[in-house]
């Protein structure tokens, strides 16, 4: 029985020795696909450095947050754009289709957040953004975006669907957001840095993940 015990010991800690060298040698792999691309992206080509229309500026630490690309005054009111892919909003619509030219950077969605000292809420637009076109998906009053957080739902009424306005309003908002810079002309800016964003996401990711192998190696 004592013999059978240390046979059946031992058949255990060869079988956990052998777990033991194939979880080994997947992670040297995969450390080392890691490496390989996160080499291979560090070496990609940035775009070439397209400044924001005036009056616009950037808004410090942008890369790194979730919130405004870019800011401008506007009389009394302080206007604040927001940029995303099209695909961050409706997931697979990239996939499989013309759309996925230049990765998809084509089309963006910003959000404009239109705010007042002395208002609570600011007016918020959703727009389509294209290299020769905008278009107003919808329009919102709701909290300001940097004090209720990106894409924050709003608490009120949402008013009617864009589409169901009389096409004279509908006209009367895009000039309302033409008199305050937001057109076709943000569209060169915020694709190139759409792309350094997904780029430094990358290679943060590579290295975050590839830190963390290696720590489970050790």
């Amino acid at each position: 029985m004592l013999r059978n015990a240390a046979t059946a010991a031992a058949a255990t800690a060869t079988m956990i020795r052998r777990r033991s060298t194939v979880a080994t040698v997947v992670n040297s792999m995969l450390l080392r696909s890691l490496k390989e691309h996160y080499l291979e992206v560090s070496k990609m080509a940035p775009p070439p450095k397209v400044s924001p229309p005036e009056p616009f500026t950037i808004v410090k630490g942008a890369l790194e947050s979730e919130g405004p690309v870019l800011k401008r005054s506007y009389k009394n009111e302080e206007i604040s754009i927001y940029v995303m892919r099209l695909a961050n909003l409706t997931p697979g619509a990239e996939e499989g289709g013309a759309g996925d030219e230049d990765d998809g950077i084509n089309q963006l969605f910003i959000h404009v957040d239109v705010a007042k000292p002395d208002q609570e809420d600011s007016l918020h637009f959703l727009c389509g953004l294209y290299p020769d076109a905008l278009g107003i998906h919808s329009v919102t009053l709701r909290p300001s975006l940097e004090k209720s957080g990106f894409l924050a739902a709003a608490k009120k009424y949402n008013g009617p669907e864009f589409e169901d306005l009389d096409e004279r309003i509908r006209d009367k908002f895009h000039d309302y957001i033409l008199e305050r810079g937001i057109n076709e002309s943000l569209f060169p800016f915020l694709q190139a840095w759409l792309y350094v964003k997904d780029h430094k996401n990358l290679m943060r990711w590579f290295k975050s993940v590839g830190t963390f192998l290696n720590a489970s190696a050790n």
